[in-house]
């Protein structure tokens, strides 16, 4: 009877109150039926912390002992837990009660479905999960819709990318890298539904790890796509911008550029902010269908919200710029693509060329111009550009070429800019980089390196240590930093040497006690210029700052890609890495070789004569190897010079030139032969200037090598002193 009040009790005790701590019960009565202690022991076990009322109630229909029963047979031993448990730990215990009940739901069921069916491309198997479910009756969330809305609408388009498949270059288009193309036929939905089979070939072709899909599942994907987008709207499901951007991409699919664009105005009603990729179909559809007024409306649109095209976006715009022929707009582009992007890829690059190349190129541009103004645009904007508008007129000339290593295009002799990077900018920018350390390094660490660099600095240059130690073979070798250390040193100003910065692990252990490697470590020392940072810490922190904070070079062959420097943004960070990051390698003998700042800054540059140079993205060693459009005015003659060597892309271009400079020469020189009276002194007569010009022009030609209708007219223009205009 004992036992028997205990547990009534301790019963009732646990319908008083949720807050109490939970006692564990230990149960054993051989009058019970095994499925009776079963339950009871699932109650102790399984479900401590779900709602008293409904643990009341199974506790209600545990059978009660009988009289007749001995003591024995009806033992109940009651264990009360400690009194330190809080009713917290009770809270965890249901929610992951909970969770593990959910995760039986056909819901999760049918997500764990969806995603798989995301990570194969499979968009007929997610159509047919689908169909099932709605049969079901199982309720849909924004998470289904969203994988089913990705897989119809990258159908829809023709192209499906298998999740975490991995990808190329990022592209406007949907078909990135594929030499074929598809046709974005106008599709129309109507009431009639298209039969495909659910077990139909989705990989047609499989191509760079995409798979483009037949025309069939095309318009089957297209239908179904906003059938589901419509469903998710009747069950009032909240839409998120992937699902929004699905829907564009389907709308991008039939050529409806206007539907595209509403879905990302819909995103500002709905308190979505939308992303770079959510323009993307209504950008593609409008620039390829030659809207070039809408295009730039959604150009205009991202700049309000934020968002910033980048070269595949700016890439569509100067091409649908260069379709209508708009000079400004393409004006625009360029310099888009020179603040933003720097480098261009070859695609862009070939763009730029069929540009200048374009009659509507050669016809625009001013024929006079204050050059003080130039001057002074070009100043105010830090060097490499004005801005002020295409100058001069006639004829393009372009060609891939290079620049030396004294920072002077191979083919027209221009030495190209170092463009100045801001105080003011580079000042903020060093105080976010020590922001950001503090942020993330432990306690004082950060504090105690920038004290140690005041009272020690200025430096000439830092020495990313761990990545020049670690060159080559992955080992780390103390004497490469001191090859390194020492080789920079007699490059520097003052001979000073440089900072060096390495994790202390790095100068700890029985191989950095060696004699050796010891000596290295005391020779630092006492030069004030190794400083080792602290456990735990980053050390990229370290030497990034102490080179903004001395505007030193810095030495080390680190991409600075990762995420650590992506928190450095897109603006500032490559202009300052470029003029100030120094790569290195070995020689066969062991002695460093650097890959110095480049002697320009590799960027999109308009100089004040209205010339424009481009660079061209690749993966280089040596900057010097880069290839750059040079492209100038065909009248202006082309000095092909360099102080190391010549590029071997200028040739034909130096012979074709020198041939005109001779022929024009020689023109001249006629005209001097048959008015020997100094050019000076005579101001000539209309009707001279006539003559001289028709004799040029009706001399006969007597071989392409020598002569041409160009030369002939740049002669002309140079004795008339004048600038022919004509189309050919």
């Amino acid at each position: 009877m004992a036992a028997i009040f205990s547990l009534n009790s301790h019963t009732l005790q646990l319908r008083r109150s949720l807050t109490f701590p939970n006692p564990v019960f230990e149960v054993v009565s051989k009058s019970c039926p095994l499925t009776k202690t079963l339950a009871f022991h699932l109650i102790r076990r399984k479900q401590t912390a779900i709602q008293y009322s409904s643990l009341n109630s199974q506790l209600e229909t545990f059978p009660k002992p009988t009289p007749s029963a001995s003591f024995s047979e009806r033992r109940v031993f009651l264990k009360p837990k400690s009194t330190s448990s809080s009713s917290y730990e009770v809270c965890e215990r249901v929610k992951k009660k909970k969770k593990k009940k959910s995760k039986d739901s056909p819901e999760v069921k049918l997500k764990n479905d969806f995603d798989m069916c995301s990570k194969r491309g499979d968009v007929m198997g997610a159509l047919s999960l689908y169909d099932s479910a709605i049969s079901e009756d199982v309720k849909l969330g924004q998470h289904h819709y969203t994988v089913l809305l990705y897989l119809c609408s990258s159908a829809a388009v023709g192209v499906v990318r298998p999740a975490k498949s991995g990808s190329g270059a990022r592209t406007l288009n949907a078909l990135v890298s594929s030499n074929e193309g598809f046709t974005e036929s106008t599709y129309t939905t109507n009431d009639r539904y298209f039969e495909v089979d659910a077990n139909a070939d989705l990989n047609s072709t499989h191509k760079d790890g995409i798979l483009l899909v037949s025309e069939d599942v095309k318009r089957y994907a297209l239908q179904r796509g906003f059938e589901v987008y419509e469903n998710m709207r009747v069950d009032k499901v909240p839409m998120n911008e992937a699902a929004l951007t699905a829907v564009a991409r389907m709308a991008m699919s039939m050529g409806d550029g206007d539907m595209a664009f509403e879905m990302v105005r819909q995103m500002k009603d709905l308190g979505i902010s939308p992303k770079l990729r959510s323009y993307g179909p209504a950008l593609s559809t409008f620039c390829d269908n030659g809207e070039l007024d809408k295009a730039f409306a959604v150009e205009k649109h991202m700049l309000e919200h934020g968002v910033y095209p980048e070269e595949p976006e700016l890439e569509a715009l100067l091409r649908v710029s260069i379709g209508a022929g708009n000079s400004d707009k393409v004006y625009y582009v360029l310099h888009k693509l020179r603040s933003s992007v720097r480098k261009v890829l070859p695609t862009t690059a070939s763009l730029i060329v069929d540009w200048f190349k374009s009659k509507q190129a050669s016809r625009i541009g001013k024929r006079k111009w204050d050059k003080r103004l130039i001057m002074e645009a070009t100043e105010n904007n830090g060097g490499g550009w004005h801005g002020q508008g295409w100058l001069g007129k006639g004829k393009w000339n372009v060609v891939h070429t290079t620049i030396g290593k004294d920072g002077v295009c191979k083919c027209c002799g221009v030495h190209l800019t170092t463009i100045d990077l801001d105080p003011v900018e580079t000042e903020n920018f060093a105080k976010s980089v020590a922001s950001l350390a503090m942020i993330r390094e432990k306690g004082s660490n950060f504090q105690r390196f920038q004290k140690w660099l005041d009272y020690y600095g200025p430096f000439e240059a830092v020495v990313d240590a761990a990545n020049v130690g670690l060159f080559g073979q992955g080992r780390f070798m103390p004497h490469k930093i001191n090859a390194v250390a020492n080789e920079i040193r007699q490059r520097l100003p003052l001979k000073k040497f440089p900072l060096i910065i390495l994790h202390n692990k790095r100068i700890k252990g029985d191989k950095m006690d060696e004699p050796i490697n010891r000596a290295l470590i005391d020779k630092w020392n006492n030069a004030n210029a190794l400083y080792a940072t602290p456990s735990g810490s980053n050390d990229d922190w370290y030497w990034l700052y102490a080179a903004i904070k001395f505007k030193c070079l810095l030495v080390t062959n680190d991409e600075m890609r990762d995420h650590l420097f992506q928190l450095l943004g897109n603006d500032f960070f490559p202009k300052w890495k470029e003029r100030h990051q120094v790569r290195f390698s070995f020689s066969d003998t062991g002695s460093p070789v650097f890959h110095m700042p480049p002697p320009c800054s590799v960027v999109i540059q308009e100089s004040e004569e209205g010339h424009w140079h481009v660079p061209i993205e690749a993966e280089l060693n040596d900057e010097s190897e880069r290839r750059w459009l040079c492209i100038t005015r065909a009248k202006l003659d082309m000095v092909c010079r360099d102080s190391s060597t010549t590029s071997k892309d200028s040739i034909p271009l130096q012979k074709a030139k020198c041939a005109r400079s001779a022929t024009r020469n020689a023109s001249a020189k006629e005209s001097q032969r048959h008015n020997p009276v100094n050019h000076k002194d005579k101001k000539e007569t209309p009707q001279d200037l006539y003559k001289n010009a028709k004799d040029i022009f009706i001399a006969p030609v007597s071989s392409y090598n020598n002569n041409s209708i160009l030369s002939d007219i740049e002669a002309a223009e140079l004795i008339c002193g004048c600038t022919i205009d004509f189309q050919i």
